[in-house]
């Protein structure tokens, strides 16, 4: 998950994991970058004993590949692995939405629109051309998605829903290019739907929105 705010109780591992795994998401380590152990040592301080194992656990996402005594690799980027992405986050989110348009109460309501307010706010800063903002819509495109399902219940379900999204997103940053107006009108009817409890609506935007998000990527990447 990328700076998910809110974690307590943190070993240096678990800080040190979440770095890791964030700089492979926003491409700082690339697909198909070899990890240099002593290198990467320096770079995250901590030893080689926990590196191994803190790269051995994004193994688990597909996020790094194990090479056997050759160490480890950030794992390349494919049009295949895109596809499936985008198909599991379709179900995972469609289907949590289902949960939570059904148990979602005035909090839910709430979240969603504080929410809402902060991506519009950094995607107005993305379209008057200020690209420096594009870490905080990657946290707060996030957020807005993780209010509308936040209502599901299901820890497992949110979980799941979180690696997948974080996955898929490294495909768009690998593209260097903000999606423009189209995926703020998204967003903005994401959020009347969701408010207005029009889940087949609400779905359909989704399906439309991720594959769009896919044809953008393709379009717009040098990596295929």
């Amino acid at each position: 998950m990328l700076e998910r705010s809110g974690e307590t109780g943190e070993t240096i591992s678990d800080v040190v994991f979440r770095q890791v795994r964030q700089d492979i998401i926003v491409g700082i380590l690339p697909p198909g970058t070899k990890i240099k152990l002593e290198q990467a040592k320096e770079r995250y301080s901590i030893s080689v004993s926990s590196l191994r194992e803190i790269l051995s656990r994004l193994t688990t996402e597909n996020l790094v590949i194990a090479e056997g005594q050759r160490g480890f690799e950030v794992s390349p980027a494919s049009r295949q692995e895109l596809m499936e992405l985008a198909d599991l986050r379709i179900v995972l989110e469609t289907h949590a939405m289902d949960l939570a348009f059904a148990a979602g109460d005035l909090e839910w309501e709430g979240r969603i629109v504080a929410a809402h307010h902060k991506l519009a706010a950094a995607e107005r800063r993305l379209l008057s051309g200020d690209a420096s903002r594009t870490i905080d819509w990657v946290r707060y495109d996030w957020e807005f998605h993780q209010a509308i399902v936040s209502a599901c219940n299901s820890a497992t379900l949110m979980a799941s829903l979180s690696s997948v999204f974080d996955r898929f997103l490294r495909y768009h940053l690998l593209a260097e290019s903000f999606r423009g107006k189209a995926v703020v009108d998204d967003h903005k009817l994401l959020f009347e739907l969701a408010l207005g409890r029009d889940g087949e609506g609400a779905k359909a935007v989704l399906r439309q929105h991720v594959q769009s998000g896919v044809e953008h990527v393709l379009k717009s990447s040098k990596i295929f």
